[in-house]
């Protein structure tokens, strides 16, 4: 046999290797759909993949995956929404992470990036009409989903995970791919790729020895109720970074609002401070609220300023006394007390004063100082609670259930509830040590709040 013969065969041999052992495989290039199974409106324009209408889908044909990484470039259409599904058959089993940019979704807590019924999200990074990159790694026991190369969702499936109906089939197993659309609108696609994992360089043991017990897991729970999971009132103090809050919201799974204080005497002060944080937080993971301090802030800052966050939250903890005196109303040596009964409706006329401001939601309600507090249940009348419930509906504001002082009681949620009211969730932290919003879901609970009873933000892009 030749050299020139004998060389061929080598490099043949090299070239099929090659193309066996590759683990990357482009799905979609923008030239053709003919490995995928499709129902209803799909089609290929301008090199690009386009899902149309409520009830279309694509099925990658042939395909079998467990542990991968996958990328798309893609876009929604105004109205356009769906998911993509991993480790999914006929059966409808798998996982699906959503494709959701619509800010004034009714359903506004399942937005691009949620891993459906595990980690929803209440915020999209990219908006409609714009094209961004997603990635999903599937290792072991491990889902990370990246939007435009920010992680958004970091989940390890434990060996016994919580899912209740009709989420019983959203487990790891293996599977093919499918998108689908589910809005009225569209979902483009310039290119899929997939890049399948070696499993036997995965610790799966490693990992299931971190993950959460998910049976006592309340958060969980919650996510697997399709309900909204989202900490309405968070502070960035005591070394509490943007960063950490990012990670450890991933880690918990709870959604957050992040509120800066403004007002004179706080960190923001005016409004070029106040388009400065709006500037450097817009694009990071998290609802933008703004907390009014004092009773100042309304005119403090500009309407413009205001309307610049996703909503805006005050309390009635700050007010001129009977006296006169300017009184933080948590701080007991600012506290004069000459009359109980008398000091008691001073606050509740300061409550439904400051239910005139032009904020969203009112937080740390129902407060009592200290000395005062340990009778809460006396100084809270019926006739007390119903002209702060009057006040609270006439304002159109929302109601926080509030971690950080275990307040409002239940029978002020209940009145609320039966008025119409909307609710929030909030720590109010003081340091980076954040709860687990225990008092608020206990709450829920017993007072059988819904989806529909919590107040939606004004998300901005």
């Amino acid at each position: 046999m030749s050299r020139t013969i004998i060389l061929l065969l080598v490099l043949s041999s090299i070239w099929l290797s090659s193309c066996t052992d590759s683990k990357s495989r482009i799905l979609f290039n923008g030239n053709e759909n003919k490995d995928w199974q499709t129902a209803g409106n799909v089609s290929i324009n301008d090199s690009t993949l386009i899902l149309s209408g409520p009830n279309s889908r694509a099925t990658l044909k042939n395909g079998e995956y467990k542990d991968f990484d996958l990328k798309l470039v893609l876009r929604t259409t105004q109205n356009g929404k769906g998911f993509i599904c991993f480790h999914t058959d006929d059966s409808g089993k798998g996982y699906r992470i959503a494709i959701n940019n619509d800010a004034t979704d009714p359903i506004w807590w399942r937005m691009t990036g949620s891993l459906l019924s595990v980690r929803n999200l209440t915020k999209s990074l990219v908006k409609d009409n714009q094209w961004f990159t997603m990635n999903i790694r599937v290792e072991g026991q491990s889902i990370a989903v990246k939007v435009n190369g920010e992680p958004v969702v970091e989940y390890i499936e434990p060996a016994h995970p919580l899912r209740i109906s009709p989420n019983e089939k959203c487990i790891l197993s293996s599977g093919t791919i499918s998108v689908a659309s589910k809005g009225a609108g569209a979902i483009e696609f310039k290119n899929i790729s997939i890049e399948a994992l070696d499993r036997k360089d995965i610790n799966i043991p490693a990992q299931l020895a971190i993950a959460k017990d998910e049976q006592n897991d309340d958060i969980l729970h919650l996510h697997q109720e399709d309900f909204p999971v989202l900490d309405y009132h968070v502070h960035l103090k005591g070394g509490f970074t943007k960063e950490a809050a990012a990670k450890q919201s991933r880690k918990t799974g709870i959604n957050y609002a992040v509120a800066p204080n403004c007002g004179i005497g706080f960190p923001v002060t005016n409004d070029i401070e106040v388009f400065n944080f709006l500037d450097t937080m817009r694009t990071q993971p998290f609802i933008l609220a703004m907390q009014g301090e004092g009773r100042e802030w309304a005119t403090t800052f500009s309407e413009k300023a205001r309307h610049g966050f996703d909503f805006v939250f005050t309390d009635a903890l700050t007010f001129n006394d009977l006296r006169g005196q300017r009184v933080h109303l948590w701080v007991n040596e600012e506290v004069v007390i000459n009359d109980e009964q008398q000091y008691m409706d001073m606050i509740v006329d300061r409550i439904c004063s400051v239910l005139q401001e032009p904020a969203d939601v009112y937080v740390n309600p129902f407060f009592l100082p200290e000395q005062m507090n340990d009778r809460y249940d006396a100084f809270w009348t019926e006739d007390r609670i119903d002209k702060v419930i009057d006040a609270l509906v006439k304002s159109g504001m929302a109601l926080e259930i509030n971690e950080l002082y275990s307040i409002p009681n239940k029978a002020i949620i209940m009145k609320a509830k039966r008025a119409g009211i909307k609710f929030t969730f909030g720590s109010n932290n003081i340091s980076p040590e954040m709860g687990r919003l225990e008092y608020s879901i206990r709450m829920k609970r017993e007072c059988n709040l819904m989806q529909l009873d919590m107040y939606k933000p004004k998300v901005k892009l």
